[in-house]
């Protein structure tokens, strides 16, 4: 089977099948209930490439993971944003672009298939199918009737598909600025760790926990890390600087305009 989404209301999510290249990069084909609970998607290549269209100022890249410690292909600026997002989630331990085609046949019996841009691994075996479009709403009809044969997928696997509507420029542009210390070196000693626990166990602007642990150029990079891994928590939602409000944080990356 192979073809494009468009389909019908036909009854989504059932006998459907999911096409991936397995770690020897050959194409195979199995029955959707059984690829879910035996594929590693989350170690897989790009069943179908990211596609470079011409005259656009983005193309497809990398984005290195701490949480895997390996790059994830990603093909636009929304899919990256929300590898980031993801990436920052304790819950998550495995992610990967494009690795399963899932197909279908639609109420005509016409065989259709949709390839959802990102996958993510939860601790608890669960899985995350989603597409990323670069506008609140975009990706059109034909996107639309793929989802739901997509979510209902999942809903048999025990999965969840999502849309994810791309962030706002103020909380794209915070979640951005903390990737860039996501690396574990920026954390620093197990004293910094704990000093910095320690410098904000109650509420108080960045810059004055910073100045009770130490040397501002040294301390820095292992409060922007603990704020991208979920140690310390503030608000996403306006811009970040040195007088935002930080408090301990919670195990559950960024969400609701907070990290």
């Amino acid at each position: 089977m192979s073809s494009h989404a468009q389909g019908d209301g036909g009854r989504a999510g059932t006998g459907c099948e999911a096409e991936f290249k397995d770690l020897l990069g050959c194409v195979r084909q199995l029955p959707w209930h059984k690829a879910a609970a035996s594929v590693r998607f989350e170690e897989l290549l790009p069943v179908a490439a990211f596609p470079v269209i011409p005259g656009k100022r983005w193309a497809p890249g990398w984005w290195w993971s701490a949480t895997t410690g390996r790059h994830v292909v990603h093909g636009s600026v929304a899919m990256r944003s929300q590898l980031m997002i993801l990436d920052s989630d304790p819950r998550v331990i495995g992610l990967a672009g494009r690795p399963v085609r899932v197909v279908w046949r639609d109420g005509q019996g016409r065989v259709r298939s949709w390839v959802p841009q990102l996958f993510a691994r939860y601790t608890d075996g669960t899985a995350l199918l989603a597409d990323c479009p670069a506008v609140p709403g975009g990706g059109g009809e034909r996107a639309r009737l793929a989802a739901q044969y997509v979510r209902a997928a999942c809903l048999e696997a025990g999965w969840v598909y999502r849309r994810l509507e791309p962030l706002d420029q103020v909380m794209a542009a915070n979640v951005r600025w903390l990737a860039g210390y996501r690396h574990p070196r920026h954390a620093g000693s197990p004293e910094r760790i704990a000093a910095v626990a320690e410098a904000f166990r109650e509420p108080r602007p960045l810059i004055e926990g910073v100045r009770a642990v130490g040397d501002p150029i040294a301390v820095w990079p292992a409060v922007f890390h603990a704020l991208w891994s979920g140690r310390l928590a503030v608000s996403l939602s306006r811009p970040l600087h040195e007088r935002v409000v930080a408090r301990p944080g919670t195990p559950a990356g960024f969400t609701g305009g907070e990290a």
